[in-house]
């Protein structure tokens, strides 16, 4: 039986990129939808035209958008296996696809995280405060709960049961942290797998600005502190 798999992107303004980050999904994937997050520009029609469904989140937050696209999952007639996240904006290697969602369906993890590993990473593609925010985040990580995780990318896959009994709530950037935290808590089974990473098309919204590297970080520990003292 041929799992069903469903991807989310959420974007804001990716109308040049959108396009070619849905022309590499692998043709298995049952659905694409592009969550356009109060975009401005054209990403909502040059996404349609590339065989997406496109849903509109108008509030600003990459976590709103993630919870419009679960959302509209919920209302799905067919029963959903694996759910799979990435960015809209040309930086992750759609076509990894297959290799993120392969230990689920072979040694059933619940996630599946794509880790930017050095080694793999084009020159350029993170900025020093992403680099930075992911050694602090991942080594808090360790510290207070043992855990094994070293970056918080965004290409990410879950079973689909286990990614509703997270209760997901975040609205902002804190989202991906959230989701490692409450896999954590819950003892799911996670793995990381490397992947390639590019530089972006057009300017980060949230590393291309000190406003928003700002935002996500204090985001991101507000959540570890969170669960690390309750």
């Amino acid at each position: 039986m041929n799992p069903i798999i469903k991807v989310i992107i959420p974007a804001y303004n990716e109308q040049d990129s959108i396009g070619l980050v849905i022309k590499d999904i692998p043709e298995h994937v049952h659905e694409v939808i592009v969550v356009s997050n109060a975009s401005t520009d054209n990403t909502d029609e040059v996404a349609k035209n590339a065989g997406a469904t496109v849903l509109r989140e108008n509030t600003p937050g990459y976590g709103n958008a993630c919870l419009k696209g679960l959302e509209y999952l919920a209302n799905a007639s067919e029963t959903i296996d694996i759910v799979v996240f990435l960015d809209g904006d040309y930086s992750d290697y759609p076509e990894q696809l297959t290799a993120i969602v392969t230990p689920i369906l072979e040694e059933d993890y619940d996630m599946v995280i794509g880790s930017r590993d050095k080694r793999f990473r084009e020159s350029g593609s993170m900025t020093g405060p992403q680099i930075f925010g992911n050694w602090l985040a991942t080594s808090l990580m360790r510290l207070f709960f043992n855990a094994r995780f070293t970056d918080l990318g965004p290409f990410r896959a879950m079973k689909y049961t286990s990614l509703l009994a997270l209760q997901m709530q975040d609205k902002t950037y804190g989202w991906t942290v959230e989701m490692q935290l409450k896999v954590l808590k819950k003892k799911m089974k996670y793995k990381e797998i490397p992947v390639k990473y590019r530089n972006r098309i057009g300017v980060s919204k949230v590393s291309g600005t000190v406003k928003g590297a700002i935002f996500a970080g204090v985001k991101i520990l507000s959540w570890i502190f969170k669960y690390s003292f309750k």
